[in-house]
């Protein structure tokens, strides 16, 4: 753990979960290692973890550890030298009416109806539902750490919402939802375009995007947001193009 410094690792210990079936790539295995007691982990200890290659889930913090596979790479997206391509130009130019608030974190009824709606759409077979509140607030709601929820709204109706952690070098990408019933917008690349003028607008170096997965056909996407650094053995290199 590079990044850690003792006074650190003296608050905060470590475990390595049992294994369970991966999320991303079919028929694998994965394990995570989880810092602990969460209720140690701060604003300012977390700016240590994430740049150490840790995430956030909820009031959990945690990074991939698994024995026979090394496929999740952190990822952050180095904002002030951030070059839009072309067709990331057009995104923009296309969702410029699109306005956009940053509020505290707090549950609202209207985000979470948006999230049921995103995940049924998504990420869930027609014979899933689960509209828990109470996973809802686990995953998104509970946190430790400076965390902000962005609103992405046009003409009053709710779009799309970006939640955030706000670090000491950027900012952390939690997880953002969004209406899909309009496949004609790219909301999920508006929001890093918004998130990346955020952090140049704050003068923060980065933009961490949790993981990238090059077997995983909805990780791939990360490496289109040039130029960006992955942990590899350890250490932030820069990225080859």
């Amino acid at each position: 753990m590079n990044y850690l410094d003792k006074n650190i690792l003296e608050k905060i210990q470590f475990y390595v979960t049992t294994k369970y079936p991966c999320g991303y790539i079919n028929n694998h295995e994965a394990q995570s290692i989880v810092a602990t007691p969460y209720k140690k982990i701060d604003s300012d200890n977390y700016s240590d973890l994430i740049k150490d290659g840790f995430r956030r889930s909820g009031q959990y913090v945690y990074k991939p550890q698994c024995h026979k596979c090394s496929a999740c790479i952190p990822i952050r997206i180095c904002a002030k030298e951030f070059k839009k391509s072309q067709s990331q130009k057009r995104t923009l130019k296309k969702h410029s009416y699109i306005d956009a608030k940053v509020f505290p974190l707090k549950f609202e009824e209207e985000h979470y109806n948006l999230y049921v709606n995103y995940q049924n759409n998504r990420h869930r077979l027609s014979s899933e539902t689960n509209n828990d509140i109470t996973d809802y607030n686990d995953f998104l709601i509970k946190s430790n750490v400076n965390t902000k929820i962005i609103e992405f709204r046009a003409e009053e109706k709710l779009l799309m919402v970006t939640i955030i952690d706000q670090v000491k070098n950027g900012i952390s990408a939690v997880y953002t939802f969004y209406d899909c019933n309009d496949s004609r917008l790219s909301l999920g690349t508006y929001s890093i375009l918004w998130l990346l003028n955020f952090c140049k607008n704050e003068n923060l170096d980065y933009l961490y995007l949790g993981y990238w997965i090059n077997d995983s056909k909805k990780m791939k996407y990360k490496i289109n947001f040039k130029p960006y650094e992955l942990m590899i053995n350890g250490a932030w290199q820069e990225s080859p193009n």
